[in-house]
C-alpha cells in the first residue's frame, strides 16, 4: 500500500473529575493516497476522536500520526474538515464563506482574481454557482452542506475529513449528496476519511470500512475491504449480491460481535 496517512499505536485519554477516561487505545491504521475510508461503530466508540487526531485538532496521549510523511502536530491546510454542522458564517454569502478559506490558504501568493477564480470553481464543483450571492439563511440544509464541502475542497487539501456530514439531513437530500460526493471524489482524486453511523452509506462510498469496538478504550475491531467496482450506482447495487454480503458483514460486526458489549 502507498501509505499517505499513517496512525501508529495511537492512544487518547482525557482527564475527568472521575479520573482518566481512555477513549482510544492501540490504533494502527494506514490509508493510501486517494483512498476513501469510513469509520463506523456505536456511539462513544471514538470515531470522531480518531478523526480529530488525524485533523490535528487533538494530539494523541501517546503514539504518532503522519500525513505525507510529516508528523501531524496540529491543524494544517493539507487536512480540511467538514462537520455535521456546516459552520457557515451567517453574515457572509456562500461565495464569501468559501473565499475566506481560500484567502487564508493562498492569499500570500495569489492575487484577488486568482482567489476569486478558485472560489467560483469550488462553487461550480458542488453545482452552486447560482447561489454564490445567497446567504446561509436563504438556502436549504443540503445546500449549506455543499457550501461546506466546497469550502474544504477549495483549499485543495491532501486529505478531506468528514464528521457525519449528512447526518442531519433528510433521506432524499442525504442520498443526493452521497451521489454528488462520489462524483467529486472521483474528479478530485481526494483522500477521504469519513465518520458515519449509516451502514449503507459506508458500503456505498468506501474503499475500506474501519469498524470500531465499543468504548471506552475503543480500538479497531475489523477492517472490511469494499471491492465493488466504481463508479457505483445505488439503484444497481440494490440487487447486487456482493453489496448485500458487505452490508451484512458490517451489520454482523455492529449488532452481533459488539452488541453484548454495548448492553
Amino acid at each position: 500500500m502507498n501509505r499517505f496517512v499513517l496512525v501508529e499505536d495511537a492512544h487518547m485519554s482525557f482527564d475527568t473529575k472521575q479520573g482518566e477516561f481512555i477513549a482510544l487505545r492501540d490504533i494502527d491504521l494506514e490509508i493510501a493516497r486517494g483512498e476513501f475510508i469510513t469509520l463506523i461503530g456505536h456511539s462513544g466508540c471514538g470515531k470522531s476522536t480518531l478523526l480529530n487526531l488525524i485533523a490535528g485538532l487533538l494530539l494523541p496521549s501517546s503514539g504518532h500520526l503522519f500525513c505525507a510523511e510529516r508528523e501531524i502536530a496540529g491543524p494544517g491546510p493539507e487536512r480540511a474538515v467538514v462537520f455535521q454542522n456546516h459552520s457557515l458564517l451567517p453574515w457572509m454569502t456562500c461565495f464569501d464563506n468559501i473565499y475566506l478559506g481560500v484567502e487564508r490558504v493562498f492569499g500570500a501568493n495569489e492575487g484577488r482574481e486568482q482567489l476569486r477564480q478558485r472560489t467560483l470553481e469550488a462553487l461550480e464543483l458542488v453545482h452552486l454557482s447560482h447561489a454564490e450571492k445567497k446567504f446561509p439563511h436563504e438556502i436549504s440544509g443540503g445546500m449549506k452542506q455543499r457550501v461546506g464541502i466546497a469550502r474544504a475542497l477549495a483549499m485543495q487539501p491532501k486529505v478531506l475529513l468528514m464528521d457525519e456530514p449528512f447526518g442531519a439531513l433528510d433521506a432524499l437530500t442525504r442520498a443526493h449528496l452521497q451521489d454528488e460526493l462520489m462524483k467529486i471524489v472521483a474528479a478530485t482524486k481526494s483522500t477521504v476519511v469519513m465518520v458515519t453511523h449509516d451502514v449503507d452509506e459506508a458500503v456505498l462510498l468506501s474503499d475500506r470500512i474501519v469498524m470500531m469496538t465499543n468504548g471506552p478504550a475503543a480500538t479497531i475491531g475489523e477492517i472490511l475491504a469494499v471491492d465493488l467496482p466504481k463508479p457505483r450506482d445505488r439503484l444497481a447495487l440494490a440487487n447486487d449480491a456482493q453489496y448485500h454480503r458487505l452490508r451484512g458483514a458490517v451489520l454482523e460486526f455492529l449488532y452481533q460481535k459488539q452488541a453484548r458489549k454495548a448492553a
